[in-house]
């Protein structure tokens, strides 16, 4: 799959799911854009939306301003996961398109799972997809 990574800091953490998701044979990308995490959370979200990328990973101190950021891209589902449990319900739930994460508040190892999940390719629930097309709709006002 092609991955689109973008990380405002970097430290064992980043390094470790950077390393997995090439070692798992992902194409990474890394979207041109300034460091600061507004604009590293938009333009991962950016890549996904516009289908240079098939999923995202974005990273920062929480996790939350890189979802906040990507969640303004029309298109972008960014679910901030702190373990695999909400990554998986992400996918499944909510067919969230971009994974965030706490580059501070979670292990490396931790980190990794959590990646490794959300890309494993867990299908949304067919139950689900009505709400999940009304994410969309909502979205139409924002093109």
């Amino acid at each position: 799959m092609k991955i689109a990574f973008a990380t405002d800091d970097r430290n064992a953490t980043t390094d470790a799911v950077l390393a997995f998701l090439v070692e798992a044979g992902h194409d990474v990308i890394s979207p041109a854009a300034p460091d600061a995490w507004p604009e590293l959370g938009a333009a991962v979200g950016k890549a996904v939306a516009d289908g240079e990328a098939d999923f995202g990973v974005v990273m920062c101190w929480t996790g939350t301003g890189t979802a906040i950021a990507a969640n303004k891209v029309p298109g972008v589902r960014a679910a901030l996961a702190w373990d695999t449990w909400i990554a998986a319900g992400a996918r499944k739930w909510n067919d969230a398109n971009v994974l965030a994460l706490s580059l501070k508040r979670l292990a490396p190892d931790v980190a990794v799972e959590i990646t490794e999940v959300f890309l494993s390719g867990i299908a949304p629930d067919a139950g689900e997809s009505a709400n999940i097309a009304r994410l969309g709709e909502w979205d139409e006002p924002r093109r």
